[in-house]
């Protein structure tokens, strides 16, 4: 059993290394296939349990469905988030949106100890933008 445990956290840590080193806030598919030449035991569903324990440890954020695909975060710093509605592609946000000011006066208001906010941008990517078509 212990080496079926130490197995778990090697893939562990090679999943959250593979997040901590993308900015492209990639699908578990994604991840399992940069995993697979390295890991070729590695299945799907490891891949998925242990995002989902790193998900309920704070290491790795879940974005949400976008285009029909969870899409995760390694980047534990602080930030936003712009999702293109036409390509589905994520861009971080790092500017401050709501201060912590803002946040111990939310907590006020309504009884809650707030800790920490989570934006989701939805509009175009540069990319997409520049190819639609104007108003007209």
């Amino acid at each position: 059993m212990e080496g079926k445990r130490e197995n778990y956290s090697r893939k562990r840590a090679a999943i959250l290394s593979v997040l901590r080193e993308t900015r492209v806030h990639p699908t578990a598919e994604w991840i399992y296939h940069q995993l697979k030449p390295t890991y070729p035991e590695l299945s799907l569903g490891t891949v998925y349990r242990n995002l989902k324990r790193l998900c309920e440890t704070g290491q790795v954020a879940s974005l949400g469905i976008i285009h029909g695909y969870e899409h995760f975060d390694g980047d534990p710093a602080p930030h936003s988030h712009l999702i293109c509605t036409q390509c589905g592609m994520v861009t971080d946000v790092f500017q401050e949106i709501v201060s912590q000011s803002q946040l111990e006066e939310l907590s006020r208001l309504t009884g809650c100890k707030m800790q920490s906010a989570s934006i989701r941008f939805q509009g175009l990517c540069p990319q997409c933008a520049q190819r639609k078509e104007p108003y007209g």
